[in-house]
């Protein structure tokens, strides 16, 4: 069990209430159910979150630690975030209703994350003082790599702790300091991260949080102490978060929203590509920036496929997180979009889609905010379903005659985060993946994420990338250093020297 942490604010390595006192209720996206009360920051909260860790970057030691040093403590703090997987992992599933077993998942991710930038903080140590290869031998050029400064980072309510560590982890690794705000739906384990934070001994004012709506995270980005924002949500908060932050010309990285396509060929295995359609769309109860929501069939197998996922998906068991059953699906993350999918849904049945499956509340749950698997067919490129991120369990599916003709439909969209092709010629496979206009592509798969390799996207899908060295590059400042070493004078304006005196 987890030790207890105040119910507060975490600010300059303590625990404080906010300046303004008051809270705000979470709940339970599964009973309709409050599970308590988060304190609720404010503009001057952030100030002083602010003010922290520009002290602990400005005037602390953490800056000047070695990458082997700030190691050290992030391997601490994987191995906390292990040895408290069962209390994290039901506080993640009680506040953003996906399913127990995944949330399990997520918790290792977050361990390994901190694991791996702890390795790409000491490799940075071996980065520093690269020499450049120059034309000129009576120049000498190194480069080093230096931390961006104090940096915002907002994350959502989907994968709460694993978006946190994405950006944490390789914000401490590059020597950062940062102030972190969680969704308002979802805070409460990244308070507790914070008080692994305190446990691992990190230095006080290079972690702090502050909780809240939307105000926060406005007072955040707009604050002129902070060096640098990284963003996880939707394309209108990031577009907003862009123009604030090109005021002043600041650093911004946004990972932003996704429709992303699922190609399927009629030479696939039928059963494998119900298995990965279904994952691409069900998993984290549809909620996935990068879900593959549209669905392109190949006409000659679409009837085979259709048929298989409809029996399929209406065998997912729909209803409490912490169920047994398996394969599962909980409820979305709240009334609000509880209400945007359920609008979707009415849309796509209003612009004349049909659905195959789904489309309602499950029988049985009168509580919580529970979707069915949805699938609509008939779907046509101008609809609203095909076009716009739904978050939530929803499919919409095309068919397609011609590679050409499947290749201009997935990039038909304003949207480029991810997307996979399913077929057995590999080649074929290789060719879509290289055509198609997306940050990040799957052959023969869909959703999988390995914090080694970049995550990011084209279009409004997002600006710079999460994950992999490029993580750990965003929050670092390249810097050249060039002397001369030449004994000859320059001789450009002083052609003689002067007689010495």
């Amino acid at each position: 069990t987890m030790v207890s942490r105040p119910n507060a604010l975490f600010i300059g390595g303590g625990w404080v209430d906010p300046k303004i006192p008051g809270t705000f209720d979470i709940m339970n996206p599964a009973t309709d159910e409050v599970v308590g009360p988060c304190p609720l920051a404010t503009a001057p909260d952030v100030d002083a979150a602010v003010a922290a860790a520009r002290e602990a970057y400005d005037n602390g030691p953490w800056r000047h630690t070695t990458g082997k040093e700030r190691a050290v403590i992030m391997r601490k703090i994987a191995d906390l975030v292990t040895k408290n997987k069962a209390h994290l992992a039901r506080v993640e599933s009680t506040s953003c209703g996906k399913p127990l077993r995944e949330s399990d998942w997520d918790m290792d991710d977050v361990a390994g994350s901190f694991t791996y930038y702890a390795s790409l903080a000491e490799k940075l140590d071996e980065r520093q003082y690269t020499k450049v290869d120059l034309p000129d031998d009576s120049f000498e050029t190194v480069l080093c790599y230096e931390s961006i400064g104090v940096c915002g980072l907002i994350v959502p309510w989907n994968y709460p702790l694993l978006m946190a560590a994405w950006k944490v982890a390789p914000c401490m690794a590059a020597g950062c300091t940062m102030v972190l705000k969680p969704s308002e739906l979802t805070p409460f384990t990244a308070l507790d991260l914070a008080a692994l934070f305190q446990e691992a001994g990190v230095p006080a004012g290079v972690f702090n949080v502050v909780t809240g709506a939307g105000a926060v995270g406005a007072a955040l980005v707009g604050h002129p102490g902070v060096d640098k924002i990284s963003f996880t949500g939707s394309v209108p908060t990031g577009s907003r978060i862009m123009a604030t932050c090109a005021k002043d010309i600041r650093n911004v990285t946004l990972e932003l929203g996704g429709k992303s396509p699922i190609i399927v060929f009629d030479d696939v295995d039928v059963e494998a590509a119900v298995e990965w359609i279904m994952f691409g769309v069900f998993w984290t109860n549809g909620q996935i920036c990068s879900s593959t929501s549209r669905c392109l069939l190949h006409e000659n197998i679409a009837p085979r496929v259709l048929e298989r996922l409809k029996i399929e998906a209406e065998k997912i068991h729909v209803g409490d997180p912490f169920t047994e059953h398996n394969p599962s699906m909980g409820p979305v993350a709240s009334r609000l979009q509880y209400e945007k999918v359920t609008g979707m849904i009415r849309s796509g049945v209003a612009e004349g889609a049909t659905l195959l499956t789904g489309g309602s509340r499950p029988a049985g749950l009168p509580k919580g905010n529970y979707i069915q698997p949805t699938v609509f067919v008939n779907v046509r490129p101008h609809m609203a379903v095909w076009r716009e991120e739904i978050f939530g369990p929803v499919l919409s599916v095309m068919t397609f005659k011609t590679e050409a003709e499947a290749l201009q439909l997935a990039n038909g969209s304003d949207f480029g985060l991810a997307a996979a092709v399913l077929s057995k010629d590999r080649e074929r496979c290789r060719r879509l993946a290289r055509g198609l206009r997306a940050g990040i592509a799957w052959i023969n798969c869909s959703q999988p994420s390995f914090i080694q390799a970049p995550w990011g996207g084209f279009k409004k899908s997002g600006i710079g990338r999460d994950c992999g060295t490029f993580g750990l590059d965003a929050f670092l400042e390249v810097k050249q250093i060039t002397e001369y070493k030449s004994s000859n004078p320059w001789g450009w304006f002083i052609k003689e020297p002067a007689a010495k005196l």
